[in-house]
């Protein structure tokens, strides 16, 4: 993993630990998954030439599912984060 991508802000949340494709995601509660995902500079999340991320980040484009506690297809900017949630990419 890099390091946090997100902007210093006082006053955060609460952080919450998120499984993604095996590996520990610090997240922050109120977040959605693809924040999250793009915080810890996780951008490939389904196979392609060049490997295809979120675009939009509304829910419109469909290009941000994830499987999300076992639920597939999620879109991951319009699923908020939770403790101990587990995330697996199609991109792996």
């Amino acid at each position: 993993m890099t390091e946090d991508l997100r902007i210093a802000t006082p006053g955060r949340a609460r952080p919450v630990q998120l499984r993604v494709n095996g590996l520990t995601v610090t997240a922050y509660a109120g977040e959605t998954v693809f924040a999250a995902l793009i915080a810890a500079g996780i951008r490939t999340l389904r196979p392609g030439s060049p490997g295809r991320g979120g675009l939009c980040g509304m829910g419109v484009c469909q290009e941000c599912r994830v499987t999300a506690d076992g639920v597939p297809d999620q879109r991951a900017c319009m699923l908020e984060v939770r403790d101990g949630m587990e995330i697996v990419t199609d991109a792996r």
